[in-house]
């Protein structure tokens, strides 16, 4: 397999996804702001050619993937000065893992179009664990011809990869998902210390509730770290508050209350403010604000 793709990103989620590709015998061009990271080591151990700038990554590449923060970063990344807008050939395709909301995808979508460039919105699910084992959710807005095209690679990544709609169709799925994940959260974390104050060993509580109508995926993979304290980040609490942030615009938008998103925001922000490392840690970290 000789086809050469871009990967901007190489975080906690992009390290581990550019790795996947590689691994699947992809010519990868790995890329990151910040070169000092854990991803970017994890991504060149598995073959992923570590280039030094945005435009050593994109040159030559078939298809250019981003993965970075919010809506600003995605910005700059393809379309600023020395984007990758800038670099591509025409008619490559670009495809954004990050989660922006659906109207910034559909304006990306139109500034690369008229340089005669394509986009898919591809935000992701499934956490650290996911993107290591090449397991995610992959929801995708945008032209058929365009997934059809991506589709290989998003199998070297994912396992449940849907083509929700138009551009932004992706975007506006992964809101969802990001309710259904906060609130998931208040329930682990509530669910934990009754086990607690009942004397009761977490493990049962995954063991058990997981293979009932409680059971999920947080259960599974964050329950016993929410009861233990392990707030190793697998997804942030910066980047969950920016996704809520991003749900609450759309909810004003459409005059819809949405009082459980409020009350999982407001238990995320509690923790952000105890300490500068809050921010960094993952999203089972939620638990503090019930310790504190």
């Amino acid at each position: 397999m000789s086809q050469t793709v871009a990967f901007l990103g190489l975080g906690v989620m992009g390290g581990y996804m550019a790795a996947n590709l590689a691994r699947q015998g992809y010519t990868v061009q790995g890329w990151n702001r910040t070169p000092q990271k854990t991803g970017v080591n994890i991504a060149a151990s598995a073959g992923v050619q570590i280039v030094p700038t945005l435009e050593a990554a994109v040159t030559g590449a078939k298809v250019v993937f981003s993965c970075v923060g919010d809506v600003p970063d995605v910005e700059a990344v393809l379309l600023g000065e020395s984007g990758a807008a800038r670099y591509a050939s025409p008619q490559t395709l670009l495809v954004d893992f990050s989660t922006i909301g659906s109207q910034a995808a559909k304006t990306i979508a139109q500034a690369l179009a008229d340089q005669n460039l394509s986009f898919l919105d591809a935000p992701i699910s499934g956490g650290d664990v996911g993107a290591k084992n090449g397991t995610l959710t992959i929801m995708v807005g945008g032209r058929e011809a365009d997934f059809q095209a991506a589709l290989p690679y998003f199998e070297a990544m994912g396992k449940t990869i849907r083509l929700c709609g138009p551009v932004g169709s992706g975007q506006a799925v992964k809101m969802c998902n990001q309710i259904l994940c906060a609130l998931n959260l208040v329930g682990i974390c509530e669910a934990m210390i009754l086990a607690e104050k009942q004397g009761l060993d977490p493990q049962i509580i995954v063991e058990v509730c997981g293979t009932g109508a409680a059971g999920s995926w947080a259960l599974s993979n964050l329950g016993l770290k929410v009861a233990t304290g392990d707030f190793t980040p697998g997804f942030m609490i910066k980047h969950i508050l920016k996704d809520l942030r991003l749900v609450r615009e759309i909810a004003a938008t459409a005059r819809q209350e949405l009082p459980g998103v409020a009350l999982a925001e407001d238990l995320f922000k509690r923790v952000e403010a105890l300490d500068e490392l809050a921010r960094e840690q993952g999203t089972q970290a939620m638990m503090r604000a019930y310790r504190n």
